[in-house]
Parts: C-alpha cells; structure tokens; sequence
C-alpha cells in the first residue's frame, strides 16, 4: 500500500483515506465524511505525525472524518472531536445513516 501511495505521490497526487463515504453518516452525533483505519496503537508521537501527514488534509479535502486504532489509543488524543477527527478503537455500532424520503403529493 505504502508503494501505491509513493507512486500516487510522484504523479502529485495526495494520500487518501481507506474510505470515503458518498454519503456521510453520523457517529455518536458527528458527521462523518471519511475512515481512516491503523492497525497499530495510537500513541502520542504517533498520531500527532498522522494528524499533521494525513488527518488533517483529509479534513480539508473531505470535511470531517473517523480514525480506527484496531489497538486502542491514548484517550486523551481523541480531543479534535469538535474540529472533526473522531478516534475509535473498533468500527461504530451506533452508525446513524441518511434516510432520503420522498414526499407523496
């Protein structure tokens, strides 16, 4: 992954998250735009490299996204949550989705 992400780069393209979502959903009150998936811990040093190499431009491109840490993280790094970062440590359960409704005449 990390080759196809390098070549992506040489033609200027940027990393992209694992998902985007055509339709965003919502995750404990929270719009969701995008998922980003680790599997490794989510340490201090770590995640504020993440934050600043990807997290933070796919907040820019995409608005606001989730982070899965399959091996948990520090529960004082999931502080961005009103700016738009949500860190989890497995996939939601309590995924609120968009229902579209035609109005009958």
């Amino acid at each position: 992954m990390k080759v196809a992400n390098n070549q992506l780069r040489a033609k200027g393209y940027d990393k992209t998250p694992d998902f985007i979502l055509e339709v965003p959903v919502a995750v404990e009150g929270h719009i969701i735009h995008w998922i980003e998936s680790k599997a490794s811990f989510g340490d201090e040093s770590s995640h504020q490299a993440y934050l600043q190499d990807q997290f933070w431009s796919y907040w820019n491109r995409f608005g606001p996204g989730l982070v899965i840490y399959w091996y948990g993280f520090i529960e004082e790094l999931d502080c961005h949550r009103e700016r738009g970062i949500l860190l989890k440590d497995c996939f939601p359960t309590d995924i609120v989705t968009l229902r579209h409704s035609m109005a009958q005449r």
